[in-house]
């Protein structure tokens, strides 16, 4: 299985130990390098993976960092193979952090509408809405969301890669 996480750099944790399995292969990707990143992107719109290669991707605390997540939203689905997953957290709420932008809370229908962007089906989605009892986590809350790409056709990939393409070009900022 291969297992892409965007957003890998270790600030205070990391996915990597849930994937030490040796059948596994994990990748941790990133704009900088540092702890737990494998692989230095040089643009968060353009993933250095090849066209159905990842069976799950992971990204935990990033989106909110990326200016035009949709991009980046669309790369991940174009990697990600028939039946794979993606595991998608994102602030629901909680202060400023730069790192070094800080643009975007999420809420269920934004993980909805991300779905039907990338021709997902959106497999489950729920926010945390209570504060956690821990005066520390009490100001954040995530929304977690798990997404599955469907199994396709090639009549269904052409169609997918022209409307993808098609996207990109009506994106600013798309490079």
């Amino acid at each position: 299985m291969t297992i892409a996480d965007l957003g890998s750099y270790d600030v205070n944790g990391s996915y990597r130990p849930l994937f030490s399995s040796p059948a596994w292969r994990y990748t941790g990707v990133d704009l900088s390098p540092g702890p737990n990143v494998d692989c230095v992107l040089d643009s968060p719109y353009r993933l250095p993976f090849a066209t159905r290669s990842i069976d799950l991707f992971v990204s935990g605390q990033a989106f909110e960092h990326i200016e035009f997540f949709w991009l980046t939203w669309l790369e991940m689905a174009r990697v990600l193979k028939p039946g794979g997953l993606i595991f998608l957290v994102a602030p629901s709420r909680g202060p400023e952090h730069r790192f070094p932008v800080d643009c975007w809370r999420f809420y269920p229908d934004g993980f909805a509408a991300l779905a039907k962007y990338a021709s997902l089906e959106l497999v489950e989605v729920s926010t945390d809405w209570a504060p956690d009892p821990a005066e520390d986590s009490a100001a954040w809350g995530d929304t977690v969301g798990v997404f599955r790409k469907r199994p396709q056709g090639a009549l269904a990939r052409l169609r997918g890669s022209f409307m993808q393409q098609l996207r990109y070009l009506a994106m600013p900022g798309y490079r």
